[in-house]
């Protein structure tokens, strides 16, 4: 007698080039904000993964590439502005703005959408 298998999904279609590799990219930058480590982990599979797989995915690494490096820029300059007190308020500012950009990828590679501008440096 066969037994049927229950349809379980496969731990590494994540790390595979494609939608399910972006969407855990996205996320780890997103877990970042509690676990900071995976934010670089993201970043790895981002750039192991861009120009691998074609078509809108590419731009999805693009973008979360250019989130990552561009929120690192922010955070320095926020930093130095601490001093002025003004730089609390460029943390919150780019914490939300990295949150934003997250949720927007997330969305956009759901819908099986590429992103229109991942060169970017606003939303």
């Amino acid at each position: 007698m066969s037994e049927i298998q229950p349809n379980t999904p496969d731990a590494s279609g994540f790390l595979e080039p494609g939608k399910g590799n972006v969407q855990l990219v996205y996320v780890l930058y997103l877990a970042g904000f509690v676990v900071g480590i995976t934010p670089l982990v993201g970043l790895i599979f981002a750039y192991i993964n861009r120009g691998k797989i074609g078509g809108i995915y590419d731009s999805h690494y693009t973008y979360a590439i250019r989130t990552f490096w561009i929120g690192v820029l922010y955070s320095l300059i926020s930093i130095v502005l601490t001093f002025l007190v003004i730089g609390v308020v460029g943390f919150f500012a780019t914490a939300i703005w990295s949150i934003v950009r997250c949720v927007i990828g997330l969305q956009k590679v759901s819908r099986g959408e590429a992103i229109e501008n991942p060169q970017s440096w606003l939303i």
